[in-house]
């Protein structure tokens, strides 16, 4: 059964709580270029995480935390999807009946289990339990920062290459929708949005990326953990 972390921003305010509310914050970084679309190529990639250039992580963790003791280690796999020309990032929505983070989009993965050896087991594991992608598909090709969430999880995201023609089985008790996002879309700021929310009297900032397959379909709204992982897959390849 997967265990679930969900996105760092645990719904502050109870199940009330929409993210798609939170005010715009006007943020200068706009005029960031975007990754060029050949430095998104599987090739590009593999040698960027094999000899990463100086950089640093944008944001490491939440500013406000909802969780006391010492952080829970778990970690989720960052699949992109390797279509040629046109690489994309697998995402999950959680299905609406779950006590925590329902409906909202997250990176198949979950908490650490003591069988697991690594952050890596860890996250392929769970992508297998999750939405059936079968570790044997996957080819990691490294890792980025560790980010705490509020709800006390230290998560390692693993990115990994993933060959297009998969055969998902989505957990119907865990995932209600298994979609792609351009890689292309997800690694040009001008699709990165800063929001503003209060929680306890103190103001956090937190990133979303807002993402329709057409203009006609329904929005994913990519927010939290998830959206701020993203962000720093951008810094790694911008850098």
């Amino acid at each position: 059964m997967t265990s679930s972390i969900g996105p760092a921003s645990e719904s502050p305010r109870g199940p009330a709580f929409d993210p798609r509310l939170s005010p715009l914050v006007a943020d200068d970084t706009q005029v960031l270029p975007a990754v060029a679309g050949e430095a998104l190529a599987p090739e590009r990639l593999r040698e960027r995480f094999s000899k990463p250039p100086q950089w640093a992580p944008e944001m490491t963790g939440d500013r406000i935390r909802l969780h006391a003791g010492p952080p829970r280690p778990a970690a989720v796999l960052v699949p992109i999807v390797a279509h040629a020309g046109a690489p994309s990032v697998l995402l999950t929505q959680r299905t609406l009946h779950l006590r925590q983070h329902s409906g909202q989009v997250a990176f198949p993965g979950g908490r650490y289990e003591p069988a697991d050896r690594t952050p890596v087991h860890t996250a392929l594991r769970e992508a297998h339990e999750e939405v059936g992608l079968d570790p044997a598909r996957v080819e990691v090709i490294g890792r980025l920062p560790d980010y705490l969430t509020g709800t006390g999880f230290q998560v390692t995201p693993v990115v990994g290459l993933v060959a297009p023609g998969l055969e998902l089985r989505p957990d119907p008790q865990e995932v209600a929708d298994v979609f792609e996002v351009p890689l292309g879309f997800l690694m040009d700021p001008r699709h990165h949005q800063r929001r503003l929310v209060e929680v306890g009297g103190a103001q956090r900032i937190f990133w979303a990326m807002p993402w329709r397959p057409h203009p006609a379909a329904d929005e994913y709204f990519i927010w939290g953990a998830t959206a701020a992982m993203l962000r720093n897959l951008y810094r790694l390849l911008s850098a």
